[in-house]
């Protein structure tokens, strides 16, 4: 698919031509496909290591960079430094997107953490009213000083403007997802509760804050270069989940690829659906994204119901079993 993604655009380029060494071809490769496609991969790498790093620690799975503020934050980063650092470079809107996205993800986390009672609905509400606040200060800010046309560009995810010395902060996506596998099972004991990390010896605010911190940054590395981008950190993981399980280590490359993929399939489909023109990715994701999470949600209800039939124990069954096993009853 990659290979497929490098030969498809407005400009006709074909391996002949690159073999042949026709100047304004190879120019076109090198500048914009090569670098378009570099950048396709590491924002489904990216996006979906973050999510599932997300989801893991909050112990919830409807938890990602868009439903925990993530994105929002990272946008409203990229506004203050285009108000108070106007002729600041792409380096300097993304130090400012890093710091504001990694303070955005802690205070969704830590306010969540103060929540007694919540469920798994709850949380991602919580996320998504936070960051619809978070994006209404970013509003009130573009218009009062005018910088909705300047701001727009990171509103809408899409890959049409990556182009070589302008594309290479999401590299920072490869380190961020290595360390993401390095700590994995940190991750994965943390996920379980602040108990049960330090019994086993784990500092839980360490590592809870530095995977929050790891998925900000992929996250506001991605929003610098390509813009908002929806639906990748929570369709992916949940769906590598399905046939993987929800053990971080075993499903982080699966998650990495398949998000890959994914991107990639979307942002194809956005340039050859109204060739010659180009949809952006965010809007190709998002119904994509919509049909895949409501698929999930009744594979998820459908198999839960057969499992009731097959026989599956339900939490009453299981506390009456648990009772009958306490008096010795053998037959239980």
């Amino acid at each position: 698919m990659s290979i497929i993604s490098l030969f498809i655009g407005v400009i006709d380029v074909r391996f002949t031509d690159l073999l042949a060494g026709d100047f304004e071809k190879i120019e076109v490769f090198f500048i914009s496909r090569l670098p378009r496609l570099l950048a396709i991969l590491c924002t489904g790498v990216g996006m979906s290591v973050a999510g599932l790093i997300m989801q893991q620690l909050c112990m919830n799975k409807f938890v990602s960079p868009t439903t925990g503020a993530t994105i929002s934050s990272a946008q409203l980063g990229i506004l203050l430094a285009l108000l108070f650092l106007p002729n600041s470079t792409l380096w300097g809107r993304a130090i400012f997107a890093f710091v504001a996205a990694v303070l955005g993800t802690w205070i969704f986390v830590w306010f969540i953490q103060r929540i007694q009672f919540k469920d798994v609905v709850m949380v991602p509400l919580v996320g998504i009213m936070f960051g619809n606040v978070i994006g209404g200060i970013t509003s009130y800010l573009a218009y009062k000083y005018e910088m909705t046309q300047a701001l727009s560009s990171w509103l809408v995810g899409h890959f049409s403007l990556v182009l070589r010395g302008r594309y290479e902060i999401v590299y920072l996506v490869v380190p961020m997802v290595v360390l993401a596998f390095l700590f994995a099972n940190h991750f994965n004991i943390v996920g379980m509760g602040k108990d049960f990390s330090h019994n086993l010896g784990v500092p839980y605010n360490l590592v809870l804050f530095m995977g929050l911190s790891i998925a900000a940054i992929i996250t506001a590395s991605v929003v610098v270069v390509v813009g908002s981008i929806s639906y990748i950190g929570l369709i992916v993981p949940n769906v590598v989940a399905m046939f993987k399980g929800d053990r971080i280590q075993g499903t982080l490359v699966d998650t990495a690829l398949f998000g890959a993929l994914f991107v990639l399939v979307c942002d194809m489909i956005g340039r050859v659906v109204i060739y010659p023109y180009e949809l952006p990715i965010e809007l190709i994701i998002g119904i994509l994204g919509s049909i895949i999470f409501v698929g999930l949600l009744l594979y998820r209800l459908n198999h839960g119901r057969k499992a009731v039939r097959l026989g599956a124990p339900s939490s009453q069954g299981c506390c009456a079993m648990a009772t009958n096993l306490e008096e010795g009853n053998e037959e239980c």
